[in-house]
């Protein structure tokens, strides 16, 4: 055990705190010790502390690990906090947690025979990471969790393979699923119950594999209280636009883009926005509802289509709605209804699979929407991506190569001020801290109606939005990369095929 002098105090709000080896540490020892072991690094497992001088307090933390600990001095107040975010749920009498545990050759350690204080810990520990997706997949020599955290996948733990059966039957049974079927893939949902009034949602899917079921769990409704449309990375010309649009009685904002770039985060954070100016009678149909929204009527379609986005919404209309929110446009009948409600008055929002903004207008013509419909309902269309943000930590500045700049079509930004992900305490090496938006908006007054009815494909749409000297998506890329929000390979890899 060494001790690092203490150059500054950590503020443990900003720091992104590995639950492997917090959840190690007996609950009693973290609490009234007031000591935290956020990360690895270089070897060593960092411990935040109030106290650096606490001999006693480390030494009973090296106990729980098999790396040297190095101390790091944490602002009281950010401890506390961090330390009720980690282990306020857990009971201060309650056993150690199994991660990383398998042998049972320390004190108090488990052999994994507890399966359902394991998935509660797998679940507990996914909700403090931040993680959108769990994954448990089965191989030949063992069973692989991973978690998805911004957009990656993240390798947590590899239990023994005897192990699979179990830890997948609990979870089928949580999910309510058949557990003697085993040849045909399976979904569910069930709710987890953690803290004393506080829950989290799953959908669960099961998968046959040549080694056994995989398990999926999607996290739904994490971080309902950041959904606005400020933390999305909108800048303030995109909330003027948004603003207007949300301003309007009536019409439709299509959010497009690919699977998992957003969507459905950015019309919950602009419902939110409604909600927060006025009384508002808010009905929505999703497929799955992922965030509870107080005040809002959420309608989730059935798998068994007794409950599809047509039908739902052909029912709330009569249920007097100010806004209809449709998870997503699939098809033409779908497309027609919201169209025909965004015509009687009401503000509807929904997404789009395609590209760009103005793909928005080609895909509700060719679904079968006349295209005067679409130039009397269409007020924004929007075009998103997710990149990773990098830590302002850590960062390093540098300036983009001119085989970058080709590489994003964009040959004038060469020598651009750009920046590299480096790697800290802060975000655990890593060098990101979160995920952050690109866009690019379409907003469609009446000056588009004319080139929208005479059957504009998409390709004439975006000309003439160069014409207008309206932003793209790469505009908005190279904006946030020369503000050190994201990196070139990040930026890249969301718009290299746009």
């Amino acid at each position: 055990m060494s001790l690092i002098p203490p150059i500054d105090l950590l503020q443990m709000d900003e720091v992104r705190i590995d639950p492997m080896l917090a959840l190690k540490l007996p609950v009693q020892v973290a609490l009234r010790r007031e000591v935290l072991p956020f990360v690895e690094w270089n070897g060593n497992v960092i411990v935040a502390c109030a106290d650096d001088r606490d001999t006693g307090a480390f030494s009973m933390v090296q106990r729980a690990f098999d790396k040297p600990i190095q101390t790091r001095l944490a602002e009281p107040a950010s401890l506390k906090r961090a330390l009720q975010r980690v282990y306020g749920a857990l009971r201060a009498g309650s056993a150690p947690p199994t991660f990383g545990r398998p042998n049972g050759n320390r004190a108090g350690e488990s052999d994994f025979t507890d399966v359902a204080a394991l998935s509660d810990e797998i679940l507990y520990s996914a909700l403090l990471r931040q993680a959108s997706d769990i994954h448990l997949d089965p191989t030949p020599e063992y069973l692989r969790l991973r978690f998805r955290v911004d957009g990656g996948l993240e390798e947590i733990q590899r239990y023994p393979v005897a192990l699979t059966g179990n830890l997948v039957n609990r979870f089928k049974v949580l999910a309510q699923m058949d557990i003697s079927e085993k040849r045909a893939p399976q979904d569910g949902a069930f709710r987890y119950t953690y803290a004393e009034n506080k829950h989290l949602d799953l959908r669960a899917a099961t998968l046959p594999t040549k080694w056994g079921e995989r398990v999926t769990l999607r996290l739904l409704g994490l971080q309902t209280g950041t959904l606005t449309l400020e933390r999305l990375g909108m800048d303030t010309a995109h909330l003027k636009h948004f603003s207007s649009a949300l301003a309007q009685p009536h019409g439709m904002i299509l959010l497009t883009g690919p699977t998992g770039s957003g969507k459905s985060t950015t019309l919950y954070a602009g419902i939110r926005r409604l909600l927060d100016s006025e009384s508002l009678n808010v009905i929505t149909v999703e497929d799955p509802v992922e965030y509870d929204i107080a005040g809002v009527a959420q309608v989730s379609v059935d798998s068994n289509d007794k409950t599809s986005f047509a039908k739902a919404l052909r029912s709330i209309l009569r249920h007097d709605p100010d806004v209809v929110m449709i998870g997503e446009i699939r098809d033409g009948e779908t497309a027609g209804i919201a169209v025909k409600a965004a015509l009687t008055g009401h503000l509807v929002f929904s997404s789009l699979h395609t590209n760009t903004a103005a793909g928005a207008v080609t895909r509700m013509s060719d679904m079968g929407v006349e295209r005067y419909l679409i130039a009397s309902t269409l007020r924004l269309s929007i075009a998103q991506r997710l990149v990773k943000r990098l830590c302002a930590r850590c960062r390093v500045e540098t300036a983009l190569t001119e085989v970058q700049a080709m590489a994003l079509n964009q040959p004038l930004a060469a020598g651009r001020q750009a920046y590299l992900p480096g790697g800290c305490l802060y975000c655990g090496g890593r060098g990101h801290v979160g995920r952050v938006a690109l866009f690019e908006f379409l907003p469609l007054d009446d000056s588009w109606s004319q080139i929208i009815n005479r059957g504009a494909q998409e390709v004439e749409l975006l000309e003439e939005m160069n014409r207008r000297g309206m932003p793209t998506l790469i505009d908005d890329a190279l904006l946030k990369m020369s503000a050190g929000v994201s990196s070139f390979d990040e930026i890249n890899s969301a718009v290299a095929a746009w």
